[in-house]
């Protein structure tokens, strides 16, 4: 590993931001699309339950098999990987925000004479954004995992690496070289969104 660490030292890093840049654009366009859609849908419970229905059976599909179905649509590379990992991050994001506040809180809430806007950005959103954290913090771990796979299609990354060393004799350790910094990027990813978690939440629910 150690020769192969000083030989394709550079591309190891090119491709580990390679991964970690995939993985945050699928990331970001599930935030901007999940979030605004699961606030929305706590509104309308019945039609809720439909919708992570449906993100349930995207997540179902094999990562493998989901990224080959995006080749006939979007061609292979960068592109698809990203379609493919932002369906992925839907269910977990969606799935935490429409979990919202417990209801009882929000019946006081209504008692108190709050209004539906002052209800979502000054009790529900606060007290939810936990919740909908962890479910982030879900979908970034996936979604790197599943960057790996997307040099099935030429996303490139550390999945490029990986291949190697299953194409190569004895290449266990090429293998190590792509895989570790996969697990690293996953571990650090989350420790610091958990930092952002602890930094965004009330006072009272950080502990």
């Amino acid at each position: 590993m150690m020769n192969f660490l000083n030989e394709y030292g550079s591309d190891l890093l090119l491709k580990t931001w390679k991964q970690l840049y995939i993985s945050l654009i699928a990331l970001g366009l599930g935030i901007i699309v999940a979030v605004p859609l699961g606030i929305a849908l706590t509104c309308f419970p019945r039609t809720s339950k439909v919708v992570i229905r449906i993100c349930s059976m995207l997540q179902t599909a094999l990562s493998l098999a989901l990224l080959a179905l995006m080749i006939p649509i979007f061609g292979i590379g960068k592109f698809p990987a990203i379609v493919a990992l932002f369906i992925y991050s839907l269910l977990p994001i969606l799935r935490n925000t429409c979990i919202g506040v417990d209801p009882s809180l929000i019946d006081s809430v209504k008692g108190m004479g709050m209004t539906k806007w002052q209800q979502l950005w000054m009790i529900e959103i606060p007290l939810s954004v936990s919740v909908i954290m962890a479910g982030i913090r879900n979908a970034l771990v996936v979604a790197i995992g599943v960057t790996a796979i997307g040099a099935f299609i030429g996303a490139g990354g550390l999945g490029d690496i990986i291949i190697r060393g299953t194409n190569t004799n004895n290449g266990g350790a090429i293998i190590l070289a792509g895989a570790l910094p996969t697990a690293l990027m996953a571990i650090v990813s989350d420790l610091v969104l958990g930092g952002i978690q602890k930094l965004i939440s009330p006072k009272g629910l950080r502990e």
